[in-house]
């Protein structure tokens, strides 16, 4: 599986990346160092020049990072700007540096031409600074592809069987199909539950409606709105996004994303909690101990079938009706990484005329 490189990924935790201290990721198998220091942000290439020792075990000097094998100074720009014992520095020496900004608690990095690198095109996660919402957060290492981790969040109706344990969905989750609707850089499903008393952690004690609405953006972040409204509130917006002061007993929001490590292995962040009005600390808490047991059993399945698919590499899939939504964000990285290639051959191309 291709993955679109034109998109900004979650390389980790902001509240995670310590003043000064290097810290080594990986995404789309491309090692990684980030560091914040000086007043500064950079993701380089975790590998020095020199030696090819990794630069995530260098040392911060002001915004500059010093490979601590032989003691070459990196520019944020992946530049050597010093050379212990040598007074010319050669214009080659440099590491490849990537677009990295901070945003929602996370930080994020661009994977593709640092030239199409628009901030804009940053998913509007919910992050810890946001004054609405009570999150707690996670994160999972999975050995299995990030394809099969976003296939799951886009098709919920594994929702009724993977998770009756934790989030105990209701049977007519799996019967009753959502709106999926294409956007410019992932689908939008919205679903209503009419008549319902709830699952596990939006449970009433009159029949209420319960909506679900996410945005599944490039290149594997879903933004999901839950909340629980007085019956009859479905048909009142026709089905569509409701007011959301008319919730009532539950409202919350989840941000999670998908980042492809290696080949074969992702890792995944989330989180999740209630709205202020509708829940505190110890909501939270409650619900992300639902979310450590839900998380873990889409794990469990999802690495055995990453087992399956490696030993029976000649199997098709076969779609059903809830696939709507896999098939388009598919279609959607296909199409672009079809148009990456191409514009990479070109620009291939170009350098080789001239």
């Amino acid at each position: 599986m291709k993955y679109v490189r034109n998109a900004w990924y979650v390389a980790g935790w902001a509240m995670d990346l310590e003043e000064s201290t290097p810290l080594a990721v990986s995404i789309l198998g491309e090692p990684l160092v980030l560091y914040q220091s000086g007043g500064v942000l950079a993701a380089l290439e975790d590998r020095c020049v020199h030696r090819l020792a990794p630069l995530s075990l260098g040392r911060c000097e002001a915004s500059n990072l010093r490979c601590m094998y032989h003691g070459l100074l990196f520019a944020p720009d992946g530049k050597v700007i010093e050379i212990p014992g040598q007074e010319v520095v050669p214009p080659q020496a440099r590491v490849k540096s990537y677009p990295v900004a901070e945003r929602h608690s996370w930080i994020w990095v661009w994977m593709g031409d640092p030239t199409k690198a628009d901030e804009a095109l940053i998913p509007p996660a919910v992050g810890f600074d946001d004054p609405d919402y009570i999150l707690g957060r996670g994160q999972l290492d999975y050995a299995a592809e990030a394809r099969l981790i976003n296939d799951n969040l886009l098709d919920f109706s594994h929702l009724t069987f993977v998770h009756a344990q934790s989030f105990g969905s209701d049977p007519d989750f799996a019967r009753v199909l959502p709106s999926i609707t294409p956007l410019p850089r992932g689908i939008r499903y919205l679903r209503w539950i009419e008549n319902t008393f709830g699952s596990s952690t939006r449970k009433t004690d009159v029949p209420m409606d319960n909506f679900m609405a996410y945005d599944y953006l490039l290149p594997g972040i879903l933004l999901m709105q839950t909340g629980v409204f007085p019956l009859g509130t479905a048909k009142a917006c026709d089905f569509g996004h409701p007011d959301l002061s008319r919730a009532v007993g539950s409202l919350s929001f989840t941000s999670q994303a998908v980042t492809p490590v290696t080949e074969k292995t992702a890792r995944y962040f989330f989180s999740w909690g209630p709205h202020r009005n509708f829940g505190n600390e110890e909501t939270r808490d409650g619900m992300m101990r639902v979310a450590a047991q839900a998380f873990t059993e889409d794990k469990t399945m999802i690495e055995a079938q990453q087992r399956v698919i490696d030993g029976s590499p000649d199997a098709q899939v076969m779609p059903t009706a809830h696939d709507k939504g896999v098939t388009l964000f598919n279609r959607l990285i296909a199409s672009m990484v079809k148009q990456e290639q191409e514009e990479q051959l070109s620009k291939e191309l170009e350098r080789t005329v001239s």
